[in-house]
């Protein structure tokens, strides 16, 4: 389903006790300062606080849309729920690397991984 109440176009797709979104990233941009709202209307209206944000087609984080993103953790952690981000391409890693929030963004590598919390081990 996509959706493009008021702000960027998201496809939207339900699972059990999730909520799975995806940016279109060339509407990304011009609409970074609703999306945490938008985000939050949809896990309201789904009656859920777990979302899995797939970023594949995210060219850029800018810094509106990270600031949208922390703002969106801290509504949903303090909710009691979860927020994942997957598909982040290497220099979208880099962004938040740089803004010291990788720790804060959890990152997975897919839809499954997010979900199950799953994260490779990194050899030593």
């Amino acid at each position: 389903m996509v959706q493009a109440t008021g702000g960027c176009e998201l496809n939207v797709e339900r699972g059990p006790d999730w909520l799975f979104v995806r940016p279109r990233g060339e509407s990304l941009t011009d609409h970074a300062p609703e999306l945490a709202e938008q985000l939050w209307a949809l896990l309201e209206q789904s009656l859920t606080h777990r979302l899995v944000l797939e970023m594949d087609d995210v060219e850029l984080l800018r810094s509106a849309i990270v600031g949208q993103l922390v703002l969106l953790q801290k509504r949903i952690s303090g909710q009691g729920g979860l927020m994942r981000l997957c598909g982040l391409s290497p220099a979208n890693q880099r962004v938040l690397a740089t803004c010291r929030l990788g720790g804060y963004l959890p990152q997975y590598q897919n839809r499954t991984e997010a979900v199950m919390g799953e994260r490779p081990t990194q050899p030593r």
